[in-house]
Parts: C-alpha cells; sequence; structure tokens
C-alpha cells in the first residue's frame, strides 16, 4: 500500500512555523500588517494563480503570528493580551495640515519689539477670589469680571452724579469693552484677508461676492461684440460657465420608466402644441354631440377663418359693411321695378 501521498499532504498541512524567505518580510504589529519585498515567481503564478497566492498568505500570517507571540503579554479574564507597540510605517494624512491662524495686530508688534506676554495657555479661565476662598470663573457665570455688578453694596464716589448707578455703570465698562474686543477682532480678519491669509468662512458674503461678480460679467456680455473688444478691468475673472450635466446612460428600469411617464405628461398637458395622428383625431360623430360641432375653441378658430377667407383678409367688419350695402342696393331696385 502506497501511503507517499497521504504522508506529502499531511507534511503540507503541517509545516514549520519557521519563515525563510530570500528577503526579510517587513512586519509593523502596531498596524498588524505584514509587506513582502521579494520579487514575483513568475512560473509559479502562471502556473497556479491559487496555490502560489495561498502559499504567499501563510508565509505573511505566519510570520505575524510568530512577531505577535514574541511581544510582551498582559493576564485578563480572557486569557493573555499581547501589548502591540507603536507602529513604525507612517501613513499619508487624509487631510491637509491645517493652516496657521494670522497674527493679530498686536502679536504682530510684540513679535517685532521682542515683547514676550502672556500666552492664552497661561490665562486660565480660574483665579482666586480672597473673599469667596475659593476658585471661581474669569468670566460667564459668576465671573470674577461681574464681581461689582452683583455686589449687595457698592461705594460711590463723592462726586458722582445723584442718579449715578455703581451696577449700571459697570455693566455699561464691560459692555463696551466686549464690543471693542468684538471690533479688534474684525479688524484683525480684515487685515489677515487683505494680506492673503486664510479667509474665514463667511457665507452670505461669498454668495454676494459671486453674484455681483455673475452681473458684471453679464453686463459685459451684453454689447453688440458680446464683450470681445470691450475692455477688461484689473484683476477681473473669467465668468466660468454652468457645466452640463447628463444622465448617465445605463440606469434602473424605473427610473427609465418614471422619465418616459413624466416625458408623456407634459406632451398630454397641451393639445395645441402636439400633432394629432388620424388615428387620435376626434370623429364627427363626438364633434356632433357637444351640440355646436365640437371644442369651441375649434369652432372660433374656423369662424376666423372663413370671415378672413370671404373679406380677403379685410377683416369682418368691412365684410358686414359690404353685405349692408349690397342689402340696401337690392331693396332699391326692387322698388324701381314695381
Amino acid at each position: 500500500m502506497d501511503v507517499s501521498n497521504i504522508l506529502a499532504d499531511n507534511a503540507q498541512k503541517l509545516k514549520s512555523i519557521q519563515i525563510e524567505t530570500d528577503t526579510p518580510l517587513d512586519i509593523d504589529t502596531g498596524f498588524l500588517t505584514v509587506t513582502d519585498p521579494n520579487p514575483v515567481d513568475i512560473e509559479s503564478y502562471e502556473s497556479s494563480l491559487e496555490s502560489y497566492l495561498l502559499s504567499l498568505a501563510r508565509t505573511g500570517t505566519q510570520a505575524l503570528l510568530n512577531a505577535l507571540f514574541s511581544l510582551p503579554t498582559t493576564s485578563s479574564p480572557d486569557g493573555p493580551l499581547a501589548q502591540l507597540p507603536a507602529p513604525s510605517t507612517q501613513l499619508p494624512r487624509s487631510k491637509p495640515l491645517p493652516k496657521p491662524k494670522p497674527l493679530t495686530k498686536w502679536e504682530q508688534f510684540a513679535k517685532a519689539k521682542g515683547i514676550q506676554g502672556k500666552s492664552k495657555e497661561k490665562r486660565v479661565k480660574k483665579v482666586w477670589d480672597e473673599e469667596k476662598q475659593d476658585w471661581v470663573n474669569r468670566w460667564g457665570r459668576d465671573g470674577k469680571n461681574k464681581q461689582i455688578e452683583e455686589q449687595w453694596i457698592t461705594e460711590v464716589p463723592m462726586n458722582a452724579d445723584i442718579d449715578h448707578d455703581p451696577r449700571k455703570a459697570a455693566r455699561h465698562e464691560r459692555k463696551a469693552r466686549v464690543t471693542k474686543n468684538q471690533k479688534q477682532h474684525e479688524a484683525n480678519v480684515a487685515r489677515a484677508n487683505k494680506s492673503g491669509g486664510p479667509t474665514p468662512s463667511n457665507p452670505e458674503r461669498e454668495a454676494r461676492k459671486t453674484d455681483l461678480e455673475r452681473t458684471l460679467a453679464t453686463t459685459r456680455t451684453s454689447t453688440a461684440s458680446m464683450g470681445k473688444f470691450d475692455r477688461k478691468l484689473e484683476g477681473e475673472k473669467k465668468l466660468k460657465g454652468v457645466k452640463r450635466k447628463f444622465d448617465p446612460t445605463e440606469g434602473s428600469v424605473s427610473t427609465e420608466a418614471k422619465t418616459a411617464l413624466g416625458l408623456l405628461s407634459k406632451m398630454n398637458s397641451d393639445a395645441r402644441k402636439t400633432r394629432l395622428t388620424e388615428a387620435q383625431r376626434p370623429s364627427k360623430k363626438s364633434r356632433t354631440a357637444h351640440g355646436d360641432g365640437g371644442d369651441p375653441e375649434d369652432k372660433i378658430l374656423n369662424v376666423r377663418k372663413a370671415v378672413r377667407f370671404a373679406s380677403k383678409g379685410r377683416g369682418g367688419v368691412a365684410l358686414g359693411r359690404e353685405r349692408e350695402k349690397n342689402t340696401r342696393g337690392a331693396g332699391r331696385g326692387k322698388g324701381k321695378r314695381r
């Protein structure tokens, strides 16, 4: 009994866990990936593609498992867990790096003069209150900047007016500071836009700008030469036309049926814009069933045509005068014969 084939198959299944390749495999246990830099064996690839791919997958998987079992482990209720190291492969970013924010007027001045002020990180949101012996908010709800407004008693200066309200004055000063900061922020944004910094997101302003550019381009093409010989403004951009959108050549049957039914409904909406075939034209019986010879609109059109033909294009008034003149002439002739 020859059992060599059975032994060969069993040996093929129970291969050694040691991986031997001409070029070492690149293993990144942080990402659980294996890269094989070895060239492709053309003969094995062309002779048996499926077996060759299975062999490559088996080699890479075995190499990854060998690397995982060599890592330090920690115990858990589910069993030992391997501690994966940090990935070594550098992957590209999915989005570009954020653009740096433009410097404010004070930051530019401080940078030019070498002044090192307190950064935003150092300015914490909490400050120490000596009276309450606790950390309170610097601004916002129960903020330190509203301390005078919320005090139950406030000292009034000697030279103050009779109707002086310390709370109202403190609130007015705080609102004035907020307004000043807002104006400085808008000035910094405008200065950054003028110097070529990142443009802030303002949909209304962008839409208005696009509308003005389109209106300007429309007025430019309203001349006899369609704007070909007109003088261009400095920095004027060429208006891009609307890109035509075509439906895909292949689609679902339901979409095509819906489109065809919509087209037919538009065609049947106005019968005067479509040419009716002989089979679609109403018969004489259906036209006489209305009592006056069919559709009133068709009747009006036929009368106008008859009047135009009888009057030779002069109109119904001229035709009436001519008929009245003939009637009077015939009456006078009958009287003479009597």
